[in-house]
């Protein structure tokens, strides 16, 4: 899918091509330059921001035992664009890694929002209640970040943020958010058990002498960080979080210590292809991959 991914696009590749510019480099040669400056990136940011809001995805089912958690439903994108509108919008010329920290900061705001609100209700916590808290904490982050594009004249930026797309990223945005993207993966697949014993129940999984806090703490720490290096290269893109993790637990059944790391490779192929049908749809122009 990555070679593909590469190898399509408006100027003619051939797959020798690519395979030229990956081992045997030439700065002089235009087609080596527009593929390790313009779709090397790309493919690279389908496959790591696939694959983290995947895994995000799957770790919030399993944490919350809710079939509709992901961090888009549960407000944890919203949130994180919510601080970049403020980046934006405050500070102009913020660089890329500190964008990255607005982002983080954001998703990790959303996150406390929403189980707060679930914690002080009536009646404890609940599949719909949770549901519902991140859907109106959605609609609330989603509409300030409206109001700031508006006020501060900086929509056009932002529209790039809830479209949600790959194209345009560049290395030196990727060697920030690779590095946080595989550690919240490798402290995913280390959680992989105490998932699998945690969504059977709290009081099954406390029987079994598990630490169920800290087992959701390192699980959230792992979540803002998939979902806030993803938004921070690629904006909001939904539906992945949501349903690769059931589409996993299909094929290989309900051990989080096989859905994790094949949720990253499902998310990661449907990002990509998502992107290569984006290109397809209505070329020359291309459809964001949100879409």
């Amino acid at each position: 899918s990555v070679i593909f991914s590469i190898h399509f696009g408006a100027s003619h590749v051939t797959y020798r091509t690519v395979w030229e510019s990956l081992f045997s480099y030439n700065d002089n040669n235009s087609a080596h330059v527009i593929i390790h400056d313009l779709r090397l990136p790309r493919a690279l940011a389908a496959v790591f921001v696939g694959a983290a809001l995947a895994v995000s995805g799957s770790l919030m089912q399993g944490m919350t035992r809710n079939p509709l958690a992901s961090p888009s439903i549960l407000g944890v994108t919203a949130g994180a664009s919510f601080c970049i509108a403020l980046a934006f919008a405050f500070f102009p010329d913020i660089t890329y890694g500190k964008l990255i920290l607005f982002s983080f900061v954001g998703a990790g705001f959303a996150t406390v929002l929403v189980f707060g609100i679930v914690a002080i209700s009536k009646g404890g916590n609940t599949s719909v209640k949770l549901a519902l808290a991140g859907t109106a904490i959605s609609a609330l982050f989603t509409s300030l970040s409206t109001a700031i594009g508006l006020k501060f004249d900086v929509a056009k930026e932002m529209n790039f943020w809830y479209a949600g797309g790959v194209s345009g990223i560049q290395m030196n945005q990727l060697k920030y958010a690779i590095p946080v993207i595989i550690i919240g993966i490798v402290i995913s697949i280390f959680l992989s058990r105490s998932i699998t014993i945690l969504s059977l129940g709290d009081e099954v999984s406390t029987g079994l002498g598990q630490n169920t806090r800290i087992v959701r703490i390192l699980g959230m720490i792992a979540v803002l960080l998939l979902t806030g290096a993803a938004v921070s290269i690629a904006g909001m893109i939904g539906f992945i979080g949501l349903v690769v993790p059931h589409i996993t637990r299909f094929i290989v059944g309900i051990d989080y210590r096989y859905i994790i790391p094949c949720s990253a490779i499902i998310g990661a192929v449907l990002l990509l292809a998502a992107d290569i049908l984006g290109r397809m749809i209505n070329p020359p122009f291309e459809t964001p991959v949100g879409a």
